[in-house]
């Protein structure tokens, strides 16, 4: 069982206060390189709903009205999953289907989308952090809902795990791939110290996200392995400054790149809602950007960097098998082993070190029963801490370096 962290949890995305002199729209940098304005004529995310395993989710915020389901509790379930004690699973929400205030908030990718809360913190020092069972609890819990998107921002570090916790986490997740749901989660935020690989990202049927700066590399924070799949926008990207939903602040993680790598795949499941999440994942991973050097998968940025906008105004391709998960597929063609082909078997956690980058290479969880995980920036589970990150303070454990790596981003 995992080792007791004590009153710290370890969270994706570092944060910094925002600048004051333009709108919260003017500084969402990859909506525009996404092109997202000409893909919302199309595609908005409608009819697409979103599973999200974090820290609960604010209904009240203003750029959430109306988007957010019910969902469950899995550690408090007293609680419910609309109480959110620092703010992160309410930024993640807002980052796939955040309304936008009309330029003044949070605009998600798939504003149309819909979120299921699916609590795996606690709100106290005794239950602030999550455990495997939770998270178990949880994959299950939305393998059985109506979501079709499962969004996983955050992980467990493969060393702070027992085998059996690994082969619970790969039991539900083949269960969920099994009833056509598609499932992302951050790759890690300790890519320039330790880069540890985490789960579920190196489950084998989870789409592991790493995160993009605006200048079209992979950040040095990124966790990097042949558990990556896919990367996204996830470095300058705004959020709200802890609980208030009033300030906004620059984070950066893998976190984010999740998110909006999930409201990617809304964008493109809205409009071929007969697909199931093997063939979204095909395509996502058929349309990205592909790394400018080296082998594809790359170790930083898997297949390359999510371009929803290629299947949303263009011809997505051939979506293939219904029922191949992709990632499950391009295992068994790289070995002839029975527990690389097989559903079940664990990804192995070998990981890049900083000599082996091109030129500088490419969360938020910690275990219950203490199981920490890479991300930025810690934050206590203490009312203290979580009042001053409201309030703008920043809670900044070290400022990431996000330095090339050579990945092209869309055009």
């Amino acid at each position: 069982m995992a080792s007791a962290l004590g009153a710290l949890l370890l969270f994706g995305g570092a944060l910094a206060p925002a600048a004051t002199a333009d709108t919260v729209r003017e500084r969402e940098w990859y909506l525009d390189r996404m092109q997202a304005p000409e893909m919302w004529k199309v595609s908005t995310g409608k009819g697409i709903t979103v599973a999200l395993l974090d820290t609960g989710v604010n209904p009240t915020a203003p750029e959430l009205t109306g988007k957010v389901l019910r969902g469950k509790n899995f550690v408090e379930p007293e609680r419910g999953a609309h109480q959110d004690k620092n703010g992160h699973g309410t930024g993640m929400a807002m980052l796939i289907a955040g309304n936008g205030l009309n330029g003044q908030g949070v605009k998600g990718l798939a504003p149309d989308a819909r979120v299921l809360p699916l609590t795996v913190f606690g709100s106290s020092k005794e239950s602030g952090i999550n455990s495997v069972s939770a998270l178990v609890e949880a994959i299950r819990y939305a393998a059985e809902s109506d979501a079709q998107i499962i969004s996983m921002s955050l992980g467990f570090e493969d060393y702070s795990l027992e085998s059996d916790e690994r082969e619970a986490i790969q039991q539900a997740v083949d269960h969920a791939v099994q009833r056509g749901k598609l499932l992302l989660a951050s790759a890690g935020n300790s890519g320039a110290e330790g880069n540890d690989a985490e789960y579920p990202a190196a489950s084998l049927g989870v789409a592991g996200i790493a995160a993009v700066n605006e200048m079209a590399a992979a950040a040095k924070f990124s966790v990097s392995g042949p558990q990556v799949a896919l990367a996204a926008p996830g470095d300058e990207i705004q959020v709200p400054c802890g609980t208030d939903n009033k300030s906004y602040c620059n984070s950066g993680g893998t976190s984010q790149a999740t998110a909006i790598a999930s409201a990617s795949a809304a964008l493109i499941w809205s409009m071929h809602p007969d697909w199931t999440g093997n063939q979204v994942l095909r395509v996502l991973m058929n349309t990205a950007a592909r790394p400018t050097e080296g082998e594809v998968p790359s170790r930083y940025i898997g297949y390359g960097t999510v371009r929803p906008r290629m299947a949303v105004l263009g011809d997505p391709g051939d979506p293939g098998p219904a029922d191949v998960n992709p990632l499950v597929a391009a295992r068994a063609a790289a070995s002839p082993s029975p527990a690389a082909s097989a559903p079940g078997g664990t990804a192995p956690g070998g990981t890049a070190t900083r000599a082996e980058q091109p030129t500088a290479a490419p969360a938020a969880a910690g275990a219950s029963g203490g199981k920490a995980i890479g991300t930025g920036v810690w934050i206590t589970a203490g009312a203290a801490l979580v009042a001053a990150v409201a309030v703008g303070a920043i809670l900044l454990l070290r400022r990431r370096n996000t330095a090339g790596r050579g990945a092209p981003f869309a055009p």
